[in-house]
């Protein structure tokens, strides 16, 4: 549905004589921290058009559920949220208030949600982000209820943060989130993020530069760069864009390094962290430029998702695990001190038990400061789903809790 198309209707006597309040917006975001930050950029739109946002659902003229579809389990939760909203407004009498789903799921699954759950007023996608305000307005300006929802969600995500855009931080006052980035170019075989959030689109550096200028003249102390992959930014906007396994490489064009290095620059009391990092695109230029840095804390968040040369290659990972070793040897020699943090899945499809063990001797070898472990989810649409050699969901179970010991 076009914006400029809505129709506006008159006011009715009641309303008329009903003195003015402003509309007042609840919000229950889900997944990741890149989706905190679309509810946060939605919710500073809402309130730049006059609204006012509540935590209290009962008060609420409009709930959104910003939703997640990462995984099975957080399609599960979304779909949860949405159900319990639509059940919640009905015990409170509030059958005027009106449901939008934002987010992946919306994104992605937009026909489906529309036909299977027609309790939900609108839908809107990930292009929208920036429209929410308006999208509201036009939600609220629907009379009762309708068979159909209105649908805004647009086909392909081009959306780009910016830091003109107005934001409701919902994180605490000292830490907030940055995006420096959106989408994503890498084809792992496991992963639908780049059939929902686009192809990967960098902010310039004085974009992002202005906003954390603007973030610690608001008391922020830590900011969390992140992006679906933070190594990769500005390579897009190369005149002969990075390829999966280009290394930053600041002759080039803009890079994280550069970024870095104008952030250095920003007078305060503040630091930095990165999250999100790829293997694939590490070079010595972008490890010198933290170890020499007074603002970036000296943490890198790396997920690697597997060691067996055989699973990075199914997991199309575009990287080895000669590369890999030889990078963790040259962060932990060049950044001293650095806490490296990393994520593995197990019971990929063809995995097998010498693939796993292969795995648990690197991480009890490497040892590193933080780790996580994911049992793989089988997600609709990707690569990995359509493979044979399927692992049990108990032999995924086991391994998961094997490797978390």
């Amino acid at each position: 549905m076009d914006l400029a198309e809505s129709s506006h209707r008159p006011l009715s006597a009641a309303e008329i004589l009903r003195p003015a309040r402003p509309v007042k917006v609840g919000m229950i975001s889900l997944g990741c921290a890149k989706n905190l930050v679309d509810a946060e950029v939605m919710l500073g739109d809402i309130v730049a058009h006059g609204m006012e946002v509540t935590a209290e659902a009962d008060d609420a003229d409009v709930v959104i559920i910003n939703t997640c579809a990462f995984i099975d389990s957080a399609k599960e939760e979304s779909i949860e949220a949405i159900l319990d909203a639509h059940q919640a407004r009905g015990l409170r009498k509030r059958r005027g208030q009106k449901l939008v789903v934002s987010g992946c799921m919306s994104q992605r699954f937009v026909k489906e949600l529309a036909n299977e759950m027609p309790e939900v007023d609108a839908f809107m996608g990930l292009d929208q982000i920036s429209q929410a305000g308006e999208i509201v307005g036009t939600v609220l300006e629907q009379s009762g209820t309708s068979e159909v929802p209105l649908n805004f969600v647009t086909p392909r995500s081009r959306y780009i943060p910016d830091y003109t855009t107005p934001r409701f931080r919902l994180t605490p006052g000292h830490f907030a989130y940055l995006k420096i980035a959106e989408g994503c170019n890498h084809p792992c075989s496991f992963c639908v993020i780049p059939q929902m959030r686009g192809r990967h689109r960098s902010r310039s550096i004085e974009s992002v530069e202005a906003e954390i200028r603007r973030l610690v003249q608001e008391g922020v102390k830590e900011i969390n760069l992140i992006s679906q992959d933070t190594t990769y930014y500005g390579m897009d906007l190369w005149d002969h864009r990075g390829g999966p396994r280009q290394p930053v490489d600041s002759a080039r064009g803009p890079t994280l390094t550069r970024l870095l290095e104008r952030i250095e620059e920003i007078s305060g009391d503040f630091w930095v962290r990165l999250l999100y990092t790829h293997p694939a695109h590490w070079s010595l230029e972008l490890m010198q430029a933290i170890a020499g840095s007074s603002k970036v804390v000296k943490y890198v968040d790396m997920p690697l998702q597997h060691i067996d040369e055989e699973m990075l290659t199914l997991m199309r990972r575009e990287t080895s695990r000669q590369h890999i070793e030889e990078l963790i040897h040259r962060l932990r020699s060049t950044i001293r001190g650095i806490y490296l943090r990393t994520t593995f899945i197990v019971g990929f499809p063809g995995e097998t038990e010498k693939h796993f063990e292969s795995l648990l001797e690197f991480m009890q070898r490497t040892r590193f400061e933080r780790l996580g472990v994911f049992p793989y989810s089988q997600e609709e649409g990707s690569r990995a789903a359509k493979m044979g050699a399927q692992v049990s969901a108990p032999a995924k179970i086991a391994r998961y809790h094997r490797a978390m010991r």
